[in-house]
């Protein structure tokens, strides 16, 4: 299966929706979560049943609000070193993320998955875009922001 269609899979049938941009904006390819949900909020994507967030690199200070939301289906982006080539991207599930320290932070992703589990029931999936550079620096690469761009693309025609 593709990118895509996993996708689309994975969406069907969502009634609430978060998603979670994790990164750091000052680190050049790091920041693509936040980029993602950045340019989303000024397309103005957000709507009753889809809630984006900037958790920037501290997922972990949403919990409550994820909570409080209730949500059918959470979607992490980050940027993920995947021994990829730069810009490529790939949905991590659950099963496999949660036992696998693949973000470049360093607070698991998936101890914040696991406490969130504990006390609610949805769906999720990790996105990980692979980087090509976490030098310091305000926007992504070329490639990684192409990737981006092609995410968000596809996100609106799975959910609008």
């Amino acid at each position: 299966m593709s990118f895509d269609s996993d996708l689309k899979e994975f969406l069907t049938g969502f009634k609430k929706l978060i998603i979670l941009g994790v990164g750091n904006e000052l680190k050049s390819d790091d920041g693509v979560g936040p980029f993602i949900i950045n340019k989303l909020i000024e397309e103005n994507f957000e709507k009753d049943n889809v809630l984006l967030i900037n958790s920037k690199t501290v997922p972990e200070n949403y919990t409550g609000k994820i909570r409080k939301e209730q949500p059918s289906h959470v979607i992490i982006v980050d940027a993920c070193l995947m021994g990829a080539q730069p810009g490529d991207i790939k949905i991590v599930d659950e099963k496999d993320f949660v036992n696998i320290g693949i973000s470049t932070h360093s607070m698991s992703l998936s101890y914040f998955v696991k406490y969130l589990q504990k006390s609610m029931d949805f769906k999720i999936i990790f996105v990980g875009i692979e980087p090509e550079t976490m030098d310091w620096g305000e926007n992504p690469t070329l490639n990684v922001e192409k990737t981006a761009y092609d995410f968000i693309n596809l996100l609106k025609g799975c959910v609008l």
